[in-house]
């Protein structure tokens, strides 16, 4: 049934237009249900904050997500846990047992220095695909739109395969103010000097995607999305809700 002219979106093993969501917790029973019939509109699933060391049947869960082709990962705040413990040996021997291919450095509760970041990706790069987190969860703490650059480009350079902008599952820190409202700014900046396919957009809510896909375009990378609204974002892409309604005839930075 293909007879409406819409968004043309990425297809199969995406390596952007990227949905990845996040997973605090959904029952093994529930997840099968909703991989049944939505797993093909996913692309990255990260096992949120820390829960991944506390998550039972992780092994199980993590097997399914790939018998979806989907990519799991674990929360940025986990790594950073075992960094802080100086357990980062034993977290890729974790990762390796559960049969992780993907890992995320980040420093959204810590303030971990880029050559040490940098240092870390070159480490890893040989063992998974990393993904850098940039961006800190203290609301207060302000990053200048040429240090947001700086660091993303030297994460990609150094070997990540994506770099996330810190917004939290609230979106409330990071690319956003502690209201919510995104920094505008901030992200027209960083789409010109940045590739966009390389950047994954945490963008919890219906209204910070709906910003992101008429900003940048239906294949933008979004990360953070419930499981739960799946479906809704790639009705949004595609220009099936009114928000989103004209996006065929917008000109867009990604297409």
């Amino acid at each position: 049934m293909d007879f409406l002219t819409l968004p043309e979106r990425t297809t199969g093993k995406r390596t952007y237009g990227l949905t990845s969501v996040v997973d605090f917790g959904t029952p093994i029973g529930e997840l099968k249900h909703i991989l049944a019939d939505y797993g093909h509109l996913v692309d990255i699933a990260k096992i949120g904050i820390g829960s991944a060391y506390l998550t039972p049947n992780l092994r199980e869960k993590i097997h399914l997500y790939k018998e979806h082709d989907i990519r799991p990962y674990c929360g940025g705040t986990l790594f950073e846990k075992c960094y802080y413990q100086n357990k980062i040996p034993e977290y890729v021997q974790y990762l390796q047992s559960l049969g992780i291919e993907w890992i995320e450095v980040s420093n959204g509760t810590l303030d971990i220095p880029i050559h040490e970041r940098l240092h870390l990706v070159s480490r890893l790069k040989s063992h998974f695909h990393v993904i850098a987190e940039v961006g800190s969860k203290d609301c207060n703490k302000e990053m200048d739109i040429s240090e947001w650059k700086d660091e993303m480009e030297q994460l990609l350079a150094a070997g990540c395969e994506y770099v996330i902008t810190e917004g939290r599952d609230s979106g409330t820190a990071g690319i956003y103010e502690q209201s919510g409202t995104i920094k505008f700014d901030l992200i027209r900046e960083l789409i010109k000097q940045v590739d966009p396919n390389k950047i994954i957009f945490e963008a919890p809510t219906s209204k910070h995607q709906m910003h992101f896909i008429k900003e940048i375009g239906p294949n933008v990378n979004l990360g953070n999305v419930k499981i739960h609204d799946v479906l809704v974002l790639e009705t949004q892409r595609v220009g099936l809700r009114s928000e989103t309604f004209y996006l065929e005839d917008i000109e867009c930075n990604l297409l």
